[in-house]
Formats: structure tokens, sequence, C-alpha cells
């Protein structure tokens, strides 16, 4: 069956979808809308997308239509150690200053949060990345938080199970020491091993919630190639977020096609994608 969105049912999903989860979309997105919200229509037997948008407004009080019309429209791409400088960052100048601090502060903890995991890599990347340095076993509280909006990719990354090509720039020696080859439909993919995963929560967060919920500040948060999607008052919003929700000194990293307004928020300048409190 062939679907046709107009402009005005364009304008509905686009203001939709920005008061939901932010994402300030064009009318040069409209045939990328049509194309990923034509499977929740064939899906759900709608028969236009008038229809469907009033079945995710007014019909469905669960509101678990609204959570599959995000997850389609998301975007969601990753690599493990994507941005590599930010990596080199942490091994060679945050954790090691963090860890000798907290370690004369007698405060053996340590809280990261992923604000946008996608299906993983990140996340698994960061917990590979702070065993470099210290390992939970040995009197250390590691948490890693890892969120997203998309509960579909958020599966993906619960499972940990990943294409062997995905870790073909991985050096093979950090890749056996955390996941293990296993079979799946008689295809090798590589699993994330448990003590990766003992120290990452996965959770589905808006990061348009108005108050963000957490007690206790996180020594640095990743939040990257994700403003790019959002206007620049929304920016300003979630990185004032972001700034309470870190301690004196902690650390924002963005993505390396994004930046951060001087005139608009607090945080000072460290290199190329990455911000101090």
């Amino acid at each position: 069956m062939q679907y046709v969105l107009s402009n005005k049912e364009f304008e509905m999903f686009r203001g939709l979808i920005y008061s939901t989860c932010g994402i300030n979309l064009t009318l040069s997105k409209k045939e990328l809308v049509k194309a990923r919200l034509t499977k929740r229509l064939t899906h759900t037997g709608i028969d236009s997308f008038n229809d469907y948008y009033n079945y995710v407004t007014k019909v469905d009080k669960s509101g678990k239509e609204l959570i599959h019309l995000i997850d389609n429209i998301s975007t969601n791409k990753t690599d493990f150690f994507r941005e590599k400088k930010h990596f080199d960052f942490l091994n060679t100048t945050l954790l090691p200053a963090l860890i000798s601090s907290k370690e004369k502060s007698k405060n053996r903890k340590l809280r990261i949060w992923c604000a946008a995991s996608s299906s993983g890599e990140e996340p698994y990347t960061l917990a590979m990345t702070v065993f470099n340095h210290i390992r939970p076993d040995n009197g250390w509280d590691v948490k890693i938080l890892a969120t997203d909006i998309s509960t579909r990719i958020l599966q993906k990354a619960i499972e940990g199970t990943y294409k062997m090509a995905l870790l073909n720039d991985v050096p093979s020696g950090i890749t056996s020491a955390h996941f293990s080859k296993v079979l799946v439909n008689n295809t090798n993919y590589y699993k994330a091993k448990d003590h990766l995963k003992s120290i990452i929560t996965f959770r589905r967060f808006n990061l348009m919630t108005e108050k963000f919920p957490f007690k206790h500040p996180f020594d640095f948060i990743f939040c990257r190639n994700v403003m790019i999607y959002f206007d620049p008052e929304t920016q300003r919003r979630l990185v004032a977020k972001f700034y309470d929700c870190l301690p004196k000194d902690g650390y924002l990293f963005i993505g390396h096609s994004e930046t951060l307004s001087k005139n608009h928020n607090d945080f000072k300048y460290v290199q190329p994608a990455v911000y101090q409190r």
C-alpha cells in the first residue's frame, strides 16, 4: 500500500517529535519520516498518517506507540572507541588524576553517565577504558549509567553481542580480554564479558525531561553527537542540566562536530569537544 504524507501531516509529526524528544526535523527530512513511520502504519494496520497521528496522540493512552514512533525516528550511529582522542584524554589525563584524587580522599566511587548510549558500543568502550586503570573487585565502586530514548536500541545494548567486523579496529588483546566469541545462527559474534556488563546499567531516558532525577553527581558525562539534532535553545537547556549533574571540575564530552556557545553556558573549554565545569 502506498502512503502519502502531506506537508500538514509532516508538520504535525514534526511538532510531536520536537515536543517529545527535542529532535528538530526540517522539511528536508520529510521523506525520511515517511519511510520510517510507514513501518509503523504497516505494523499497526492503520491506513493513513493522519489516522496514525490521532492514534498516537489520542487513542493510545498507554504511550507505547509514541515510544515505537520515537524508536523509528531516532538515528543510532556509533562505534567502539569512536572519536579516539576522547579516550586518549581519559587514559592519559582525566582518569589518572581523578583516581589519584579519590584515593587521597578515600572515596573509591566512580560515576559515569553515557547519555546517548545507542547500541552499547560507547558505554562498553568506557568500561574497557576504566578497566585500564582500576578494577571494581579491588575496593572500587564503579557504575556507568547508559541511557537512550530508544527501547529497541537499548535491548541490543543490553545483549552486548556484536558482529566481529565491528571490533576489527580494536587491538586483539583488548578484544579478547573483554569479549567472548559466541555462535549466533552459525555466525561468529563477540559478546561483552560479565565484568563489563556488571558495571553498566542500561535505562531508557528522555533528555528532554525537565528536571533530571539524579541525586548524586557524575564524575564525567558523555553526550556525543546528540545535540546536532537539537535547536540552539534546546541545546542550551540540556547543557545547563548537564552542568547541574557534575561536581566542581567535572567533565562533559560532546561530539567533535558539536560545540558549546561561550555565551550560553558556564563550562570551561579544555580541548575540542571536552569541557569542564
